[in-house]
């Protein structure tokens, strides 16, 4: 995703792409973040009129490079012509693996991002639009024509579907960072495995209650 090469000429042309890139690359490259707007232009000799033209901090920058992720993951399965077809099943299971697929071709930059200063949980900040985007995806696309085993749920619950797909994906995201198998082969496995329990489960209320339980646990961290 992030590989443009910085250049020196005295003005660049830039768009949020480039800004993302040179970030990445930078952070990447000195393995710290740049201190601050100047600095990061400076170093990539860019005007900070034409940062702030796209970004009005260095935080919203990192929160976009998870939503182009996200984007991109979109993009590719629904190029695929059956993609409307399959079973909600499917959706998410092809959402999850593509989305890992950008993750892994990312992965240094992931990997320093989410153990950046070892503040844990804290780190999900830069992730609230992803999340944001996520559940969106989730509840219009996964959940908008309810197959069989769905469509016993009633409408309310939908929120709390997209709220447990999402804890699914944070606790993948943990996994698939610690994973060390090659071509990260025990994820693929988790994740078939885990779609597979969370839909035998759909329909329970103790799911449900562990949904809202996380809910409320993320909205703590958030504060």
């Amino acid at each position: 995703m992030a590989t443009a090469k910085k250049t020196k000429s005295k003005k660049n042309t830039v768009d949020d792409n480039t800004i993302i890139s040179l970030y990445m690359n930078e952070v990447l490259e000195n393995n710290e973040a740049p201190k601050n707007a100047y600095i990061f232009c400076k170093n990539n000799n860019i005007e900070e009129s034409d940062f702030y033209a796209f970004f009005g901090s260095l935080e919203a920058v990192k929160q976009d490079i998870w939503v182009k992720f996200f984007e991109n993951a979109v993009a590719t399965i629904e190029k695929e012509a059956a993609f409307e077809s399959y079973t909600d099943k499917n959706k998410l299971l092809t959402l999850y693996f593509t989305l890992f697929e950008i993750l892994t071709l990312n992965r240094s930059y992931v990997m320093y991002a989410l153990k950046e200063n070892h503040d844990g949980l804290k780190n999900l900040k830069q992730l609230k639009e992803f999340r944001n985007h996520f559940k969106k995806y989730i509840v219009d696309k996964v959940k908008s024509e309810p197959s069989e085993s769905f469509g016993k749920v009633a409408k309310v619950t939908e929120p709390v579907y997209a709220e447990g797909a999402w804890l699914q994906f944070l606790f993948l995201l943990k996994f698939w960072m610690d994973d060390t198998s090659k071509g990260f082969e025990k994820t693929d496995v988790l994740i078939e495995k885990s779609v597979n329990t969370a839909v035998d489960l759909l329909n329970t209320k103790p799911l449900e209650s562990l949904f809202d339980l996380g809910k409320f646990l993320w909205k703590e961290k958030m504060q």
